[in-house]
């Protein structure tokens, strides 16, 4: 990558975190979304407990460490690029973008990482102090575990944003993607473990969903974090979570070339 590329993303992304701070009403909402959600969490969590000291290996004290880190991860998994894509298709511009000097998608990676960066001080901050107080301060099981839990976060970051990626490029095609992306949002979060821990569900579904990306966004992340595994899950884990990351980025690659070839020859 050229050094005059890498200046323009700085660019972009130091635009787009500046932009990010303007847009306070949203954030307020955000974070009471994330409060309610997480004192929802809370008292049901408290509840399936009762007085029961485990239930399925873990107690309802790790139980509220992962609904509040739980919501601190689904802050750093925000994305954007599948309705940048698709706002580029339908306006019209996309050729016009990928004919810049910067390649698009990296324009948008560069989005996404500066909307993250700036939820972490408008969103993740206030959602940790408003969690340690409704459920308590989410300790990791251990030094090790925070940070292997850090390493398999980092790699979910990218399998999320591959995926959002290779997903928007179905624009190409489809042209709408609105319905579209509700359902792939709330698919995963409903798959990922990120509301309710996969060991929860039937055998047989859990033993599929382990072999597909969703898992590996939050419920990986989440059991290292509250020390729900052995050596073996953990390295079986993050193997698949590697292999995810690079089918994916593989997969995104090829469609690139794809709907590069198709705009150039079509002109959008």
């Amino acid at each position: 990558m050229k050094k005059t590329n890498i200046q323009a993303y700085i660019q972009v992304y130091r635009t787009r975190l500046i932009r990010s701070f303007h847009y306070k009403f949203e954030v307020y909402g955000n974070v009471l979304m994330q409060a309610i959600i997480m004192l929802a969490g809370t008292f049901f969590w408290r509840a399936l407990f009762g007085s029961a000291t485990k239930v399925q290996g873990v107690t309802v004290d790790m139980m509220l460490t992962y609904t509040v880190v739980s919501s601190m991860i689904s802050i750093l998994l925000t994305t954007n690029v599948e309705r940048r894509i698709t706002q580029s298709v339908m306006k019209g511009t996309i050729a016009i973008d990928m004919m810049r000097p910067i390649n698009i998608f990296g324009t948008f990676l560069a989005e996404d990482l500066a909307g993250v960066t700036g939820l972490i001080f408008q969103n993740l901050i206030p959602v940790f102090v408003i969690g340690s107080l409704v459920a308590g301060l989410p300790k990791p099981a251990s030094l090790a575990s925070f940070w292997w839990f850090l390493l398999s976060l980092f790699m979910g970051f990218w399998i999320n944003w591959l995926l959002a990626a290779v997903f928007g490029m179905i624009a190409f095609w489809a042209i709408d993607m609105d319905a579209l992306i509700q359902v792939k949002k709330h698919l995963i979060r409903l798959l990922s473990g990120s509301i309710i821990p996969l060991w929860f569900f039937p055998d047989w579904l859990r033993s599929v969903l382990e072999y597909l990306p969703f898992a590996y966004l939050y419920q990986l992340p989440l059991n290292i974090y509250i020390g729900k595994y052995t050596t073996e899950t953990l390295v079986k884990g993050l193997e698949v979570q590697l292999l995810w990351f690079v089918l994916l980025a593989v997969l995104f690659l090829f469609l690139q070339k794809r709907v590069t070839g198709k705009v150039m020859v079509q002109g959008g």
